[in-house]
């Protein structure tokens, strides 16, 4: 089976909205596959929807609207909380709609203590559970936890809409979820239903399509980007991600540029280790690089125990740009490998892949076809599904990720694959790739290899998109840079 977790359909979500399909054309999809199901499985009776003011509460006053178009069913509606609080305005917009349906009564409840609750719970047939969506944390607040009480001490069919509303990822005394009968999840499976804990809340499980854009899943989208971690008000100096970038000698803009857009990205310290003989120009580049000078003038084996030293002092190593390929810098590339915990290779340090031990290291690699190429001793093929099938085998062969660039990037941890389509061809101008590691190195930080590159593809390409806007085919990898905090924003000009 097809999982995908919460955090997934989050992002596939305001993908489909980024696409042009709004998030009021999902809600009304989800209401009326609840009210289909109802119907399908009961001849009537008495229905009572209780919803929460987020956007579960949102589809559950779609399907109060289609339900009552049935006249075997009296249907009840009960908001938990006041309506002005209504958190998004398509929940609030589907609720004002209510008062022109043929709904036998529309309920504010505010105070648990309040015997209309308890008196409709008893009185009814069947309970929507439409409370709380997903991303629910720790203990459940007064007055829905009163609330979650009554429903699992009535006795009554309950349906939950997504999710049962409550948190059973919590300790036992924190604990507190709807036990439901059926659980309507949307779209595909939840990876969450997997664990036992949730399977005691959950009851039956049937998914319900509502009609997401197959795009919206298959690429990368402003979605993902809305997913990754970012730092909290409260963050200290290097929370946000300490990046070390080993590189430099034939090309010395190479770890610049990658260093830079780590720095544009969100990482808080970022340091390149980088021959002696270019140390000085490199440092020129910007006041925000830190440069720590090699031994000799290109990477050696005797600066092993000093980068060694560099490593346990950053959270992510990227490594390859602008090194060149000599047999000395490949085979020190090769025993830095094991070093690392984080890593992102790019570049020339691809040679060393081969032969290098990878242990447990969460690893991204950023070839190009013809680097791919050489990795896998293979032409790469000109058809994307073709080239799709190819990047999911060596991921899984390799247990790493691979972020395959291309007129369409390819993203794949061997299980899953994501593609990307931002970018454009004035980015074909030399140092995209070595702004494109950069980033992916600032996001692996604080997200997993797959988001990591996953977003990093999407923000290089569609900062590329913006520059692309102003300068057209002159566009240089310094204005991708410019850019990023653009995307990363959510901004579009």
């Amino acid at each position: 089976m097809d999982w995908i977790t919460w955090e997934e359909m989050k992002a596939i979500d305001a993908n489909c909205e980024q696409l042009g399909l709004l998030p009021i054309q999902l809600m009304e999809n989800a209401g009326s596959s609840i009210a289909r199901e109802i119907t399908n499985r009961f001849s009537g009776g008495k229905i009572l929807l209780i919803a929460g003011r987020g956007n579960n509460g949102g589809d559950a006053f779609v399907a109060a609207r289609h339900l009552c178009q049935y006249p075997q069913f009296q249907v009840d509606v009960i908001l938990i909380g006041n309506a002005a609080f209504i958190h998004t305005e398509e929940a609030k917009r589907n609720f004002l709609l209510l008062k022109h349906c043929k709904v036998n009564s529309i309920k504010e409840i505010t105070d648990s203590s309040d015997i209309t609750l308890a008196e409709m719970i008893k009185n009814t047939d069947v309970i929507v559970d439409g409370i709380l969506g997903t991303g629910v944390t720790g203990k459940i607040k007064e007055l829905e936890s009163s609330v979650i009480d009554l429903i699992n001490l009535s006795g009554k069919y309950v349906i939950s809409i997504d999710v049962p509303s409550g948190n059973f990822k919590t300790g036992r005394e924190q604990t507190k979820c709807v036990k439901a009968d059926l659980t309507i999840t949307f779209h595909k499976m939840k990876e969450e239903f997997t664990t036992p804990e949730a399977l005691m809340y959950t009851g039956e499980i049937i998914v319900s399509e509502i009609g997401v854009c197959s795009h919206a899943e298959i690429f990368a989208g402003i979605g993902n980007i809305r997913t990754l971690n970012i730092r909290t008000p409260d963050a200290h100096k290097g929370q946000a991600g300490k990046i070390l970038i080993i590189g430099g000698g034939p090309y010395t803009g190479a770890p610049a540029l990658a260093a830079l857009a780590a720095l544009r990205t969100g990482a808080d310290i970022v340091t390149i280790a980088c021959p002696c003989n270019v140390a000085a120009t490199v440092a020129a580049f910007s006041p925000n690089l830190i440069v720590r000078s090699l031994s000799s003038q290109k990477l050696c084996l005797k600066d092993i125990p000093f980068i060694k030293d560099l490593i346990h002092q950053h959270d992510v190593i990227v490594m390859g740009m602008g090194l060149g390929n000599e047999k000395e810098v490949i085979e020190t590339v090769r025993q830095i490998i094991p070093l690392c915990k984080k890593l992102v290779l790019d570049a020339d340090a691809l040679l060393a892949l081969e032969e290098a031990e990878t242990t447990d290291s969460e690893i991204i690699i950023t070839p190009h076809t013809k680097e791919f190429a050489r990795l896998r001793k293979r032409e790469t093929s000109v058809n994307i599904n073709e080239r799709v099938e190819e990047v999911i085998s060596f991921a899984q062969e390799k247990k790493l990720i691979v972020l395959l660039k291309g007129r369409i990037d390819i993203i794949s941890n061997g299980k899953k694959v994501i593609l990307n389509r931002t970018g454009n061809a004035g980015m074909s101008v030399g140092g995209t790739g070595d702004v494109l590691a950069g980033i992916t190195g600032a996001l692996l930080a604080t997200n997993s290899p797959m988001k990591a590159a996953t977003c990093a593809a999407y923000i290089n390409g569609a900062a590329g998109d913006l520059a692309f806007k102003e300068k057209g085919y002159g566009l240089l990898a310094t204005d991708i840079i410019e850019k990023i905090t653009y995307v990363i924003r959510g901004e579009q000009k």
